[in-house]
């Protein structure tokens, strides 16, 4: 289970910023294979707090197993908690095996540089550090205007009470709202647009109106409906049936399981197949 964590374990960063509320869950049999029938089993991730200044409810989740399995601490997760706070005019000098950060620089300085100066660079950062002449030495910018989680956070406790409705495990309401849209409604190299990033196909396939007069893509619990829906008929059950074919054990509570239900949300089942049946 460690590897699957360790491959997907990026994603975890993305309930970093949350207070990290300590809750304990019960601990489950590895070996057990088992089916979210219940919403308490969900449940017992949600922190509901009363906002004095709204005069109402609001609820977020808190995943102990982030802390618990120390998926935290990953080098992957660092750095990207890293970059999700460093402002857009700086930049890390990073390796990318193992994404690790060997240099900081403004990028106001880095665009005065040519290609040979920054080739050079690079060469220097190599030697310093032991690196071979084939490692790639990258330049990742801050991204900290994207990821304003407290816009995000606004939409929490809509996207979990639609996810609910639905009878769709809420954490995932979560993920998406933190990983998609996290600042404000933007549209995709590919078309994906709304809160939760939604293709046309698959707006339409849940009813959602998609034309050039409106997009409904746009319209919070619409959109929460369609992608939840996604989650429920598509994604949920294509990673249940690529593990079982596999014979690999899961609860659908794990970690692990939801952050691979992530990736068939966002790659589709077919690339995340292609990947469990590379690594075996």
């Amino acid at each position: 289970m460690m590897r699957i964590l360790t491959i997907l374990g990026f994603g975890a960063l993305f309930f970093s910023g949350i207070d990290p509320v300590k809750k304990a869950l019960p601990k489950n049999d590895p070996d057990e294979k088992v089916s979210l029938t219940s919403p308490a089993d969900y449940r017992k991730d949600i922190i509901t707090i009363y906002d004095h200044g709204k005069k109402e409810t609001l609820s977020y989740i808190h995943d102990c197993q982030l802390y618990d399995q120390h998926v935290d601490t990953l080098p992957q997760v660092e750095f990207w908690r890293g970059i999700m706070n460093l402002t857009k005019d700086s930049a890390y000098i990073c390796y990318s095996n193992r994404r690790c950060v060997i240099d900081r620089v403004q990028l106001k300085n880095w665009k005065t540089y040519t290609d040979d100066q920054k080739t050079s660079y690079r060469d220097s950062l190599r030697n310093v550090h032991c690196l071979s002449d084939s490692e790639r030495v990258l330049l990742v910018e801050g991204k900290s205007f994207f990821y304003d989680f407290s816009k995000a956070y606004l939409n929490l406790d809509k996207g979990i009470k639609d996810f609910e409705a639905n009878g769709v495990d809420p954490w995932y309401a979560q993920a998406i709202l933190l990983i998609e849209s996290p600042n404000r409604l933007q549209k995709s190299n590919v078309g994906a647009y709304g809160p939760f990033q939604l293709m046309k196909p698959v707006a339409r396939m849940y009813g959602l109106k998609v034309n050039r007069k409106m997009d409904e893509r746009a319209d919070f619990d619409r959109a929460a409906y369609a992608a939840s829906s996604l989650m429920k008929n598509i994604c949920i059950p294509l990673t249940k049936q690529m593990l079982d074919t596999m014979n690999i054990a899961y609860n659908e509570t794990d970690l692990w399981f939801r952050l691979l239900v992530m990736h068939v949300y966002h790659a589709g089942a077919g690339n995340v197949r292609a990947v469990l049946q590379t690594i075996k």
